[in-house]
């Protein structure tokens, strides 16, 4: 189904409303004023979905912003003049789209115009103006230790919204405000713009300078990089290069929607056909030199808080990742603390103890609940034996 024809009649509808400024003129007004309020109001996401009223997500809650609900109609005419021509092509060809989109002196988002039960919808996320510095994201100390690294594949996993982007961009700064480096990112769209420090940084972003990330991961090789940072691992194209490229001396940085380390590892080596398998597990258990993964919960103190899990990989990891024995990298973390590495469990006991998180939350984040009831035990142990 091809986008409505007929935008400039539903805008002039939307715009004759009530609630709208009489002096809007622009195909974009609507949506500009609708993402104007979004950070007003400090939300992260602008929800427009048929049927609803218009929502923004803050701090993991939904809250309306109008009350009128909108139609599919309506959210194309809305939504397409924002998208790039690339993202408009992607959408009249699938009836899905990803796009950056930038408000002259407010901001910068990430626009995802789909469809759901036959009608257009839009999540619009607004992007931060500003790199974190890796110190401000609360993340256990020795996840700094992968700015460190000077070749291999490093992957963070984690659900949607858990913040693996900001912790890219955290990593990348800190490399950029110590080291001469080499660094090129790709990216749908770039969600942090660096500016060169000590590094040099090349931001390419697909649809606007690379039609997809497997051709530009191909031509990100041959502009000689230390490091690049794939913004996310889609399609086993992007992860048979980049786990290459890092096989032959690069260090490539990536995301991916996963929840803890074995099914990080497992949704690569899945993800390609099956008599393939088999080859990627010895190409992946070669290349990877770190896998962290992270979810946000609720903090007591307001807000939400980063809980992760980092395996720095041993000899031992990579055999298990080659035999396909996944079950068995939890207990590589216990085995590698030395090197850095960390569990979930132990993350989540720290925050409960310092007051920062619930313990029914922590209960309910963990993987190996078991473990996580032994460490919290332990803990209120020790600090009843203080004296």
């Amino acid at each position: 189904m091809d986008p409505s024809p007929d935008l400039d009649r539903i805008v002039s509808e939307l715009n004759a409303r009530p609630e709208a400024d009489g002096d809007e003129a622009s195909d974009t007004a609507i949506l500009d004023r609708w993402l104007s309020t979004l950070l007003a109001r400090g939300g992260s996401d602008l929800l427009l979905v048929p049927g609803a009223p218009v929502c923004i997500l803050h701090e993991g809650g939904v809250k309306n912003i109008e009350a009128e609900p909108l139609n599919g109609s309506e959210i194309e005419a809305i939504v397409l003049p924002a998208l790039t021509p690339h993202a408009l092509q992607q959408y009249r060809a699938g009836q899905i789209a990803d796009s950056s989109y930038r408000i002259a002196g407010v901001g910068r988002f990430r626009i995802n115009l789909h469809r759901e039960r036959g009608q257009a919808a839009a999540a619009i996320r607004a992007l931060p103006s500003k790199v974190p510095q890796l110190s401000e994201l609360r993340l256990p100390p020795s996840v700094e230790s992968l700015s460190h690294l000077q070749r291999g594949l490093v992957l963070i996993g984690g659900p949607a919204g858990s913040g693996k982007s900001t912790t890219l961009a955290g990593l990348i700064h800190e490399i950029n405000r110590r080291d001469a480096r080499h660094i090129v990112t790709i990216e749908d769209p770039i969600e942090y713009e660096h500016t060169h420090v000590r590094s040099v940084i090349e931001q390419v972003e697909i649809g606007t300078d690379a039609p997809d990330f497997p051709t530009a991961l191909r031509a990100a090789l041959r502009q000689a990089p230390d490091i690049i940072v794939v913004g996310e691992m889609r399609d086993i194209e992007t992860m048979q290069i980049a786990v290459a490229a890092a096989e032959t001396g690069h260090l490539v940085l990536s995301t991916i929607h996963t929840t803890d380390v074995a099914s990080t590892v497992s949704r690569i080596s899945d993800s390609f056909p099956v008599e393939r398998q088999n080859t990627i597990r010895q190409e992946l258990a070669m290349a990877l030199t770190a896998v962290l993964t992270q979810v946000l919960l609720p903090c007591k103190t307001g807000g939400r808080m980063p809980v992760a899990e980092l395996l720095m990989m041993s000899y031992g990891a990579r055999q298990h990742i080659r035999h396909n024995a996944l079950q068995h990298l939890h207990q590589e973390i216990t085995l590698t603390k030395k090197k850095g590495s960390f569990s979930l469990e132990e993350s989540l006991v720290k925050l409960v103890s310092q007051g920062f998180i619930d313990r029914e939350d922590a209960l309910l984040c963990a993987i190996h609940p078991d473990d996580l009831e032994i460490l919290l035990k332990a803990e209120n142990q020790t600090r009843a034996a203080r004296p």
